[in-house]
C-alpha cells in the first residue's frame, strides 16, 4: 500500500467501526525496524530439530551473526494531515503497540482517535516486545523473561479490589463504576507479552534513535512507556515539541537531572480512578509530582489532569482502553490543541 492514495469510506466499507468517523484519505501505511546493534555467538552446541511431523531431523547452529535491541514501528500517514506534527503512541510494560489498536471489546482505539483528528501516527513495540523480535538468553538477554498474570494486572492495573479477583471471569468484582469493559478483560490479557528488567538501556537507545528519525512530534506515553518518554525528551529537547504522559509509572530524579532541559516542551499527566485503592501506585504519583514540580520550576509547563477532578470517573490505569476512552482522548486532543504545535 505504500505511496497508493487509499480512500476509506467507513460506512461504505465497513472498514472502521467508530462513531462520527471522519473520512479521510491515507498517503501510506509502512513500517520499519530501528536501533539494535549485532551480537556474534560463538562456542555454542548444534542441535538435530525436526520442524514438522515426519520431517528429517536437520542440524540448527546458533553459532553466528544476530540483530539485537532493535524497536518495531508501524506507521499511517494521511494524504491530508490537518494536525500539524505526527502522534507516536509508546505502550507499557509487557505490552506492545497493540495497547493503542483496537480496544479488547473491539472499538476503536487511541490510535483511530487521533487519525480521525488529522495526525499522521505511528504505534511501536519496544524492543523485546512484539514484533521487534527477541534474543537468546542468556546469551544476549540477561536475565529470564517474566510474564504477567490475568490477576497482577487486575490488581496492578486497578480493574478491581484484590478481593474481587476470581478465576471464573462470572465471579470478577471490579470496582464500582469502572470504565473498564469487565466482559473483555480475558480478551485484554491475551495482549501480555514476556518483559525483561535488564534491557532499558537498549530500550531507550532505540527510542532515541526512533525520535530523531521521525519527529519533531507529539509523543504519548503509558506506564513504563513514562520513563523512557521524559528521558527521550531530554536526550531531544528539539524534536519533541509536546509530551503527554498517561499514567506514567517513573519519572527522573531533579536532583540528578536538569529539569530545565525540558521547560520549552508543555507536558500533561493524565491520571485515572481508584489511585487511592491500589497503595503500588503512591510512590509512582509521587516521584512524577516531584519531577513537575522541577520542571514548572525551571520555568516549565507541566500540566496535571486528574480525570476524577475533571469529571470523568471509574478510569483504571487502561484508560485508552475504557468504555470512555474516545472522552479522555479528546481531553487531550484539546490540550495538543491549545499548545499550537508547529514544526
Amino acid at each position: 500500500m505504500n505511496k497508493a492514495l487509499l480512500a476509506f469510506v467507513p460506512v461504505a466499507l465497513g472498514i472502521f467501526s467508530c462513531t462520527a468517523q471522519a473520512e479521510y484519505r491515507v498517503r501510506e501505511v509502512g513500517s520499519f525496524h530501528i536501533g539494535g546493534h549485532e551480537v556474534v555467538l560463538q562456542g555454542l552446541p548444534q542441535t538435530k530439530i525436526s520442524f514438522t511431523a515426519g520431517m528429517a531431523p536437520v542440524t540448527v547452529d546458533p553459532n553466528g551473526q544476530f540483530e539485537t535491541g532493535q524497536m518495531y514501528v508501524q506507521y499511517v500517514k494521511l494524504a491530508q494531515p490537518t494536525a500539524p506534527l505526527p502522534i507516536l503512541l509508546w505502550h507499557g510494560g509487557g505490552l506492545s503497540g497493540v495497547t493503542w489498536e483496537t480496544k479488547p471489546d473491539g472499538k476503536p482505539g487511541w490510535q483511530q482517535f487521533f487519525l480521525d483528528h488529522g495526525y499522521d501516527t505511528y504505534v511501536s513495540d519496544a524492543v523485546e516486545r512484539g514484533r521487534a523480535s527477541w534474543s537468546r538468553y542468556p546469551e544476549i538477554y540477561t536475565s529470564p523473561p517474566l510474564f504477567r498474570t490475568k490477576k497482577e494486572g487486575w490488581d496492578i492495573f486497578r480493574i478491581g479490589p484484590a478481593e474481587g479477583w476470581a478465576p471464573d471471569p462470572a465471579a470478577r468484582r471490579a470496582f464500582d463504576g469502572t470504565q473498564f469493559p469487565l466482559a473483555a478483560y480475558d480478551q485484554f490479557a491475551k495482549q501480555a507479552v514476556p518483559r525483561w528488567a535488564t534491557n532499558d538501556a537498549a530500550t531507550q537507545a532505540a527510542y532515541d534513535a526512533y525520535v530523531r528519525q521521525v519527529c519533531p512530534c507529539v509523543i504519548v506515553v503509558h506506564s513504563q512507556g513514562g520513563n523512557f518518554g521524559y528521558t527521550a525528551a531530554l536526550h531531544n529537547p528539539d524534536l519533541v515539541k509536546a509530551l503527554v504522559l498517561v499514567e506514567p509509572s517513573g519519572a527522573p530524579d531533579a536532583a540528578k537531572v536538569n529539569a530545565a532541559t525540558v521547560k520549552g516542551i508543555p507536558h500533561l499527566v493524565v491520571w485515572g480512578d481508584y489511585l487511592d485503592e491500589v497503595p503500588f501506585w503512591a510512590p509512582l504519583v509521587r516521584a512524577n509530582a516531584a519531577w513537575r514540580d522541577a520542571v514548572n520550576g525551571a520555568g516549565g509547563h507541566v500540566e496535571w489532569l486528574e480525570l476524577p477532578k475533571a469529571g470523568l470517573h471509574g478510569n483504571t490505569h487502561m484508560l485508552m482502553m475504557d468504555k470512555n476512552s474516545d472522552t479522555v482522548a479528546q481531553l487531550v486532543a484539546e490540550w495538543l490543541d491549545k499548545q499550537k504545535l508547529s514544526r
